[in-house]
C-alpha cells in the first residue's frame, strides 16, 4: 500500500517537473504572454487538463517556475539557509566569502537570468502577474546585502567601504541584466563571467593584501 502511494507520488512529482520545465522553455522562447497553456502540455507530454489540475492557471505556473529556478529544486528552502550561501557567511575570510558568492550566484544565474528577464518583460504587459508578488522588497537585494554585510566585517575585508556601498556594488555586478549581457549577448562562458565578476569586486571589497 505504501509503495504504492510512492510511486503515485513520485509520478506526480516527476509530472510536476515536465510542465514546469517546458513552461521555462516556452516563456523564454516565445514570451509569456504568448505561450498557449495547450503548447506547455504538449511539450511536457501531458494532457491540458492536468496543466489545469496541478498549477490551477498560467499566472500560477509562472510563480511555481519561478520559485523552482531560484532555488534549483522543488524543496522549500530559503536561498539564505542553503549550502552555498551559509558557505558565504561561514567562511573565515572576505576572500574566500567573495569566492564562494561569486560561485554560488553564478549557479544560480545560469538557471534564473534568462527567466528574470523575461517575467519583467511580462509583467510590464500583464497587470496580473504584478500581484503574485505582492511584497515590494527585492528579495535579490536582501541576500545581497545579508552577504555583503558577512563580507564586510571578515578579514581581509576594504574596511573604507561602508556596508551600503558595499551591497550595491555587489548588486550590480552580480546583476542578471549583465550577466545576460556578457554570457549571452557577448559570449563570455561562465566560468570567464565569474573571475571577472571575482576580480571586479575583490578590486573594490578587498584590502590590498587579501587578492
Amino acid at each position: 500500500m505504501g509503495e504504492g502511494k510512492g510511486k503515485q507520488g513520485g509520478k506526480a512529482q516527476e509530472t510536476r517537473r515536465r510542465i514546469i520545465e517546458a513552461a521555462g522553455a516556452l516563456f523564454v522562447e516565445q514570451g509569456y504572454g504568448a505561450t498557449k497553456l495547450q503548447e506547455i502540455a504538449d511539450r511536457a507530454g501531458v494532457a491540458v487538463q492536468t496543466v489545469y489540475f496541478v498549477f490551477r492557471n498560467k499566472p500560477s505556473l509562472l510563480k511555481e517556475l519561478v520559485d523552482v529556478t531560484i532555488a534549483g529544486d522543488d524543496e522549500p528552502v530559503p536561498t539564505m539557509e542553503r549550502p552555498w550561501f551559509t558557505e558565504v557567511t561561514t567562511a573565515p575570510t572576505a576572500e574566500s566569502a567573495l569566492a564562494a558568492l561569486v560561485a554560488g550566484t553564478r549557479r544560480t544565474l545560469e538557471r534564473v537570468a534568462a527567466v528574470n528577464e523575461m517575467v519583467r518583460a511580462a509583467t510590464a504587459t500583464n497587470p496580473e502577474i504584478r500581484e503574485l508578488w505582492p511584497d515590494r522588497t527585492d528579495p535579490r537585494y536582501t541576500v545581497i546585502a545579508t552577504a555583503a554585510k558577512s563580507l564586510t566585517e571578515k578579514p581581509g575585508a576594504r574596511t573604507a567601504v561602508p556596508v551600503e556601498e558595499a551591497a550595491d556594488i555587489v548588486y550590480a555586478i552580480l546583476s542578471p541584466e549583465l550577466f545576460l549581457v556578457l554570457t549571452r549577448d557577448r559570449a563570455w562562458p561562465p566560468a570567464k563571467w565569474e573571475q571577472w565578476a571575482y576580480d571586479t569586486l575583490g578590486s573594490q571589497l578587498l584590502a590590498d593584501d587579501g587578492l
